[in-house]
């Protein structure tokens, strides 16, 4: 079990070793050199999701490891409460940001091994702290650094904890 542990409270996340080894160990990795220490959810839509991972609080983008290859057509799908990787146009660019669904996003599952058809790859679920992730969902947002949907107040990632409950 893995805790994010923001200013609004707690998320605490299991990751789908079985069915997406290499994206769980790859979040797991940034997880243990404490790369989302002080990062925030730079990405917040409402009906949508709350994106995180990659920026610092004055919006500074963080330098990841290498991309790694989509396992979209391995994983669960888009459903709400579930974690999946953020990337670009390029199916196998995710490195270290990710969402968490607050909505049943279907539009966003694997369908076919394309580029339009690759999806994004879900990881692991949210086990507690869904009503945090709806306090986040809700909050006001601005555009901010030429990002849209930038929270006027920061929603920080203060530190990431893994336990082995």
């Amino acid at each position: 079990m893995i805790t994010l542990q923001t200013n609004y409270g707690p998320i605490v996340i299991e990751l789908d070793f079985e069915n997406t080894p290499k994206t769980a160990e790859n979040f797991l990795a940034y997880v243990k050199n404490g790369f989302y220490d002080g990062t925030i959810f730079h990405r917040v839509m409402d009906g949508f999701m709350i994106q995180g991972g990659g920026f610092d609080t004055t919006m500074n983008q963080k330098k990841g490891y290498a991309p790694i290859q989509n396992e979209a057509n391995k994983g669960k799908l888009n459903k709400r409460g579930t974690l999946a990787m953020a990337r670009t146009s390029d199916p196998h660019s995710a490195s270290s940001q990710f969402f968490i669904n607050v909505v049943d996003n279907n539009f966003l599952n694997f369908t076919a091994e394309s580029e339009n058809g690759w999806g994004y790859c879900v990881f692991g679920w949210v086990t507690d702290g869904m009503d945090i992730v709806d306090k986040i969902k809700s909050v006001q947002t601005t555009n901010r650094s030429g990002h849209q949907n930038v929270p006027v107040n920061d929603v920080v990632i203060e530190k990431v904890i893994v336990s082995e409950d």
